[in-house]
């Protein structure tokens, strides 16, 4: 099981509190911004090299379960 707090956390002091990869300042939107925008992965780390690879796939693995499991609750 992912630890979640070790890849992404919110802290009123840090940027508002916005959900961040855990130890920077990169809000978890920018990698939702850059995917969608086309960007590969590699691209986003490229740009935010604070973001750890394993932190990216991790993220995207949480969202992905978190999305799986509302549609299992929704059905």
């Amino acid at each position: 099981m992912i630890n979640q707090k070790a890849i992404i956390s919110s802290d009123p002091e840090i940027m508002s509190g916005m959900l961040v990869f855990t130890g920077t300042r990169v809000p978890v939107a920018i990698l939702i911004q850059h995917l969608t925008a086309g960007d590969s992965l590699e691209t986003f780390l490229d740009d935010f090299p604070s973001v750890t690879k394993e932190q990216a796939i991790s993220f995207l693995e949480i969202a992905l379960t978190e999305v799986e499991n509302s549609n299992a609750r929704a059905a």
